[in-house]
């Protein structure tokens, strides 16, 4: 079983109903020049069975940006972030151009419990001062610590199941994305 996104049209009914079960789900606040790489930690969360809400695949708030609708915008972020039990800012160069992750992140402090991860070769120095009280997420091996928490079953035991990968001497799925270890 995987998670889904929840973001997505398509699985509006099954988004209901994991809403109201209380499945767990991130919502990845991202600057849109990053969203290649937020795709691959949406993927990697999913095969944990944790939902997502990405906002590739919501249409309405696509919609809202094309209509140039700063209200609707707001509407359809505030349902994503309302609909989700954690907020995971991914960090880059370009997150600081952002007009929407800082405001994303004000909204979700309180109704979240919120993370922030660094794409590969963030220094520590770059990250923005709000963001150095909240869970940080410094690589792949600290993801897959955040994904046992969240679940909350051992990195062991998702291991075994193939719902997290162990870094070996093989390229793993997120190396092109995030550092390993810091």
């Amino acid at each position: 079983m995987a998670g889904i996104n929840r973001a997505h049209s398509l699985n509006e009914s099954k988004a209901r109903i994991n809403l109201s079960l209380g499945k767990e789900c991130v919502f990845i606040s991202h600057h849109k020049s990053d969203l290649d790489d937020c795709i691959k930690i949406a993927d990697y969360l999913m095969r944990a069975n944790i939902d997502v809400y990405l906002d590739e695949y919501d249409y309405d708030l696509k919609e809202q940006v094309q209509r140039q609708n700063p209200k609707g915008v707001v509407k359809c972020i505030r349902k994503g972030i309302n609909n989700s039990t954690h907020m995971l800012c991914v960090l880059s160069s370009q997150t600081i151009y952002s007009k929407w992750v800082p405001w994303e992140i004000g909204y979700g402090y309180d109704k979240t419990d919120l993370g922030a991860i660094t794409l590969k070769g963030i220094a520590d120095s770059s990250l923005p001062d709000y963001l150095k009280t909240v869970k940080l997420i410094r690589g792949t091996k600290s993801l897959n610590k955040y994904i046992s928490d969240i679940v909350g079953y051992s990195e062991g035991y998702l291991k075994m199941y193939n719902r997290i990968d162990e870094h070996t001497r093989q390229i793993h799925y997120l190396d092109s994305v995030l550092d390993w270890e810091l």
